[in-house]
């Protein structure tokens, strides 16, 4: 008797992890890298061209950029030794040293100041939160699509927010004048396939999309839904916690920052000032 192999998972159903997930009408490979996506930890020593990462700023520039400041920069780290230095501040993450290239994102308001003082001009309004605010939102936006450019080209990624344990330390490290802040780093390379990394579910759609007005009574059920779901996932990794355990002590305390509580002060020894 003959078997008919099974259908093979939509990515969408793959992102949720459900096989109940109605399939899209609409699809195209933008769609399907963007539902790929997975972070990768562990990297083969193939090195990744000059042309490439130009290719990938070229596309963090063609993201959105609020009033078209463009308030952001990135420095590419090689150099063995530099990035050793960084995967130290970010709590000795190995794949920083073992991937090529790391890509450091900043918040970066010296370029106006520097226009501002060039041109006799006031600059007062980016001592605001707001001004500060849109300078991470930029470079999270730049990064974001420098992140897809990478995977439509087969490359792995993964950010590295743990940069901001010691910023005084990054900023030292990459040179960075006052008004430049480090929001992330974005490690780059060949992922190796022996690391088995699988897309993870997200949160089912009820839990994050609301209509017209925010239920929160409401998500309870799908959040327990996904908690069974990835749970199964941990299981199959070894790891020892569910998801709620992991995201709550992620943030039950002071200590669990491990030294981004003192974030406010550090943004004010960079030049920016919060008003």
């Amino acid at each position: 008797m003959t078997q008919t192999a099974p259908s093979p998972v939509h990515p969408v159903q793959q992102r949720y992890g459900d096989p109940s997930t109605e399939v899209p009408a609409q699809w195209n490979p933008v769609l399907q890298v963007l539902h790929d996506h997975k972070s990768v930890r562990r990297y083969l020593p193939d090195p990744v061209s000059p042309e490439t990462i130009r290719l990938l700023v070229s596309a963090a520039q063609s993201a959105a950029s609020s009033s078209n400041l463009q308030v952001w920069s990135v420095i590419e780290v090689r150099d063995p030794a530099r990035k050793a230095r960084l995967a130290e501040v970010a709590g000795g993450q190995e794949h920083i040293v073992q991937a090529p290239v790391l890509l450091v994102w900043t918040a970066d308001f010296a370029r106006l100041r520097q226009l501002a003082d060039d041109h006799g001009a006031p600059l007062d309004g980016a001592d605001y939160l707001e001004s500060s605010y849109v300078g991470f939102v930029d470079a999270a936006l730049a990064a974001q699509n420098a992140v897809v450019a990478a995977e439509s080209l087969g490359l792995g990624t993964v950010y590295i927010g743990a940069l901001r344990n010691d910023p005084e330390r990054v900023a030292a490290e990459l040179h960075l004048p006052e008004h430049v802040f480090a929001v992330f780093g974005l490690v780059v390379g060949h992922p190796d396939p022996a690391e088995g990394t699988r897309v993870k579910p997200r949160l089912p759609q009820a839990a994050v999309l609301h209509q017209e007005t925010y239920d929160l009574p409401g998500q309870r059920e799908s959040v327990a839904a996904y908690e069974e779901r990835i749970g199964e996932i941990y299981s199959e990794q070894g790891l020892p916690f569910s998801w709620t355990e992991r995201v709550l002590a992620r943030l039950a305390s002071r200590a669990s920052l491990n030294g981004r509580d003192r974030l406010r002060e550090s943004l004010a020894a960079r030049g920016f000032r919060l008003r």
